[in-house]
C-alpha cells in the first residue's frame, strides 16, 4: 500500500504509521496487544523514534556519523566484528552494521529515522545534517514493515543522485538505481513538499495473524511447477 501527501513530510508519515498500525489491530483483533513468535507487542504506546546511527551506537557501540570516509567507516565496522569490505560507500556499511547488529533487536514498534543519503536516491536531504535523508523504516518484531520519506522533489538533486546510481552500478553494485528520465521530467513540472508512505500488506497480516510465513497469508502465492 502507498500513500502520499501535499505539503507533508516524513513526520507526517511517521504520525501516519503511528496512528494507523495500532488502530488496524485494534479493529481486526480487538486489542492492541498482540502476540507473534511468542512475543508479546505492545501497539498502544506508538512508536518510538530513532535515528539509524544512533541505534548503531546503541547496539553495535560506534558512531559511524564519527567516519569520514568509506574506509573510516568499514575500519568501525570491521572492530565491533562486521565484515564491511564490500560496501562501496559510507552509508551502506551503515545499513551493514545496522542489519547484522541492530534489526533483530527491534521487537517493538520502532521508526527507524534519518537513513544515509547514498542508500535512498529518492529521498530529501536531511535539514540538518546532509549525509542523511528524511527516510525512517519502520519495524515490529525485528521485520520492516513499511517506509516513509520527505520525497526529493528537486530535479537538479533527483538527476545528479541517479547518476549516482548509475555510476555504482556500472561500477558492479547490483542494488543501486537506473536513470528515470521520466521521472525527472514530472519533477522539473513541479512537485510540491510531499510526504510518502509505502507498507507491505502482506507483513502486516503475518503480525496480525501470527503466521509461519508470507506464503500463509498471500492469496495467490507463487507455486513451483510439477516437475
Amino acid at each position: 500500500m502507498e500513500a502520499y501527501q501535499a505539503y507533508a513530510d516524513y513526520n507526517d508519515m511517521a504520525d501516519l504509521f503511528a496512528d494507523m498500525i495500532p488502530y488496524v489491530a485494534e479493529k481486526v483483533l480487538g486489542t492492541k496487544i498482540i502476540s507473534f513468535n511468542g512475543q508479546e507487542i505492545d501497539l498502544s504506546k506508538g512508536f518510538a523514534r530513532k535515528s539509524i546511527v544512533d541505534l548503531v551506537k546503541e547496539y553495535a557501540g560506534i558512531d559511524l556519523l564519527q567516519a569520514q570516509t568509506v574506509e573510516e567507516a568499514r575500519a568501525m565496522a570491521k572492530s565491533v566484528g562486521v565484515d564491511a569490505d564490500d560496501c562501496s560507500s559510507w552509508g551502506k556499511v551503515v545499513q551493514e552494521v545496522f542489519d547484522e547488529k541492530v534489526e533483530a533487536h527491534l521487537i517493538q514498534p520502532i521508526l527507524v529515522m534519518d537513513m544515509p543519503r547514498d542508500i535512498s536516491p529518492l529521498a530529501k536531504t536531511h535539514r540538518d545534517n546532509p549525509r542523511l535523508v528524511e527516510h525512517f523504516d519502520a519495524y515490529i518484531a525485528g521485520m520492516e514493515i513499511g517506509c516513509a520519506y520527505s520525497e526529493l522533489s528537486n530535479p537538479l538533486e533527483q538527476r545528479e543522485r541517479f547518476e549516482s546510481q548509475v555510476a555504482a552500478r556500472e561500477a558492479g553494485d547490483d542494488e543501486a538505481q537506473m536513470l528515470d528520465e521520466d521521472y525527472v521530467t514530472a519533477l522539473e513540472n513541479a512537485l510540491p513538499p510531499t510526504g510518502g508512505m509505502g507498507m507491505g500488506i502482506d507483513r502486516l497480516a503475518i503480525l496480525l495473524t501470527n503466521a509461519e510465513t508470507i506464503r500463509d497469508v498471500i492469496a495467490f502465492p507463487t507455486l513451483r511447477k510439477k516437475d
